[in-house]
C-alpha cells in the first residue's frame, strides 16, 4: 500500500484567535444540544405515558436527525456562496418553538412535528456555526473546532441527566423547562451574528484555480471524503444506539432503575464530549489521520468486551470507550474541509449532517432489530462497529500531519 499525501490549501487570513468568540460559540451549541438532547431524555417518559415500542422510539429519533441531515448540506453550500449570519439566531427560534410545543403536545404525530422543528433549528444553526469556529480559530484550526464541538457533545451528554432530573418528576411538561435556555441561546447568536457579519470582509469567496493535474486530485480527494463518511457512519451507528438504547439495556439486563441507567449513559457522553474537546489539539500536534485511526482502532476492543463485563466494570469501559471515540469527532470535519478548500460550510454541514442522518438511521435500525432480537444482542452486535472504521488506514497524508 502506498501513502498519498494531498496538498491542502488553507486559506487562513493573517488573523489571531479568537477565544471569547469561540467559547460564546461553544456555550452556544451546548445550549443549542441541550435542547436536542431533551428528545432522547424523554424517550422512557414517553415510553411509559404513550405506550410506545422501541420502533417508534426510533422513529422519533428518526424525525429529529434526518431533517438536520438534509438540510445541513445544503445550507451549508449556499451559505459558502452567500453567508448567512443571522440564520444563527433563526436556527435557535425555530427550536424554541420545538421545544414548547413538544411540552404540550398530546399525540405521538404532534411530538414528531416538535421534533422537525427542532431538527430544522439544529440544520441551521450547525453549519454556520462551525464556519464562526473556523473563522474565529485562525492558525489553531483543530483547537477551535474542538472548543466549538465540545460544547455541542457536552449537551448531548446532558440527555441522561435531564431524564433523571427533569422527566422523571415532572413528566412530559418538564421540557417547559428548556424555554428560557433556548430564548438565552437566542439573544447570544443575535450578537455572535452581528460578529460574523463584520469579520466577512477578512474571508472573501475563493477563486477557482486552474491545475493540470486536478482532475486527478479530485478523484483522489472524492475518495478520502467517501472514507470519511464510512468512519462516520459507524461511529453515528454506534453512538445512536448507546445514546438511544442503551439505557433499556441496562433495565433489562441488569435490573437498573431508569435513574441509574441514565447515569451510566452520562458517564458515556461526557467522556466523548471530553474525547472530542481533546481531538482537536492532538490532531494539530500529530496528524489528523492518526487521530482518526486511534479513534477507532483504540475504542473497537471496549465496545466488543462492554456487553460481557459486570456493571461495576462497564462503567469503566465506558468511560474509556467513549473517551477515544470521540476524540475524532471534530477532527473529520476538519479532514474534510481540508480536503476541500473554501467549502468550509459545505463540508461542515455534509459531515456533522451525514452523522445526524447516520444517526437517525441508526435509531430505526436498532430500534427495529431490538423488537426482533431482544436488546441484548443488539447491543452486542453494535460493539463491532467500531471496527468498520479500520477502513481509514487507506486515507491519505495531508499537509497538517508531523
Amino acid at each position: 500500500m502506498t501513502s498519498i499525501s494531498l496538498k491542502v490549501d488553507k486559506q487562513l487570513p493573517n488573523t489571531t484567535t479568537a477565544y471569547w468568540v469561540l467559547v460564546l460559540m461553544g456555550f452556544c451549541h451546548l445550549l443549542n444540544d441541550s435542547l436536542q438532547a431533551v428528545v432522547p431524555a424523554m424517550f422512557p417518559t414517553l415510553e411509559k405515558s404513550m405506550h410506545l415500542n422501541y420502533t417508534q422510539l426510533g422513529l422519533i429519533a428518526f424525525a429529529l436527525n434526518i431533517v438536520a441531515s438534509l438540510m445541513q448540506p445544503a445550507i451549508g453550500w449556499y451559505a459558502d456562496k452567500k453567508p448567512l449570519p443571522f440564520a444563527l439566531p433563526i436556527g435557535l427560534t425555530s427550536t424554541l418553538i420545538g421545544i414548547t410545543m413538544l411540552a404540550l403536545s398530546p399525540t405521538y404525530g404532534m411530538i414528531i412535528f416538535s421534533v422537525i422543528l427542532i431538527g430544522i433549528g439544529s440544520a441551521i444553526f450547525h453549519p454556520e456555526g462551525s464556519r464562526v469556529a473556523f473563522m474565529a480559530g485562525g492558525p489553531k484550526r483543530g483547537l477551535a473546532q474542538s472548543i466549538y464541538q465540545v460544547g455541542g457533545n457536552a449537551g448531548q451528554a446532558l440527555a441522561p441527566l435531564i431524564s433523571a432530573l427533569i422527566f422523571l418528576p415532572f413528566g412530559q411538561r418538564g421540557a417547559l423547562w428548556f424555554v428560557p435556555v433556548a430564548f438565552c441561546a437566542v439573544l447570544i447568536l443575535i450578537y455572535i451574528a452581528s460578529w460574523y457579519k463584520s469579520r466577512l470582509v477578512d474571508f472573501p469567496l475563493p477563486k477557482k484555480k486552474a491545475h493540470k493535474d486536478a482532475g486527478k486530485i479530485h478523484r483522489k480527494v472524492l475518495a478520502a471524503l467517501g472514507i470519511v463518511l464510512f468512519i462516520i457512519f459507524a461511529r453515528s451507528w454506534y453512538i445512536s444506539c448507546m445514546t438511544n438504547f442503551y439505557a433499556f439495556y441496562l433495565i433489562n439486563d441488569y435490573l437498573f432503575s431508569i435513574r441509574s441507567s441514565q447515569i451510566f449513559i452520562f458517564a458515556f457522553l461526557a467522556a466523548g464530549a471530553l474525547g472530542t474537546f481533546f481531538g482537536g489539539p492532538l490532531a494539530d500536534k500529530y496528524g489528523r489521520k492518526n487521530i482518526i485511526l486511534f479513534s477507532v482502532a483504540g475504542s473497537a476492543p471496549l465496545t466488543i468486551l462492554l456487553p460481557f463485563v459486570p456493571a461495576y466494570v462497564s462503567i469503566f469501559l465506558l468511560l474509556l470507550a467513549g473517551f477515544i471515540i470521540m476524540t475524532s469527532f471534530s477532527v473529520t470535519v476538519i479532514y474534510a474541509q481540508e480536503l476541500f478548500p473554501g467549502k468550509v460550510g459545505t463540508m461542515a454541514g455534509l459531515t456533522v449532517g451525514f452523522a445526524f442522518g447516520m444517526g437517525a438511521i441508526g435509531s430505526v435500525a436498532f430500534g427495529y432489530l431490538a423488537d426482533l432480537i431482544s436488546i441484548g444482542t443488539t447491543i452486542k452486535l453494535a460493539g463491532f462497529l467500531p471496527i468498520l472504521g479500520l477502513l481509514g488506514i487507506w486515507l491519505p497524508n495531508n499537509t497538517q500531519q508531523k
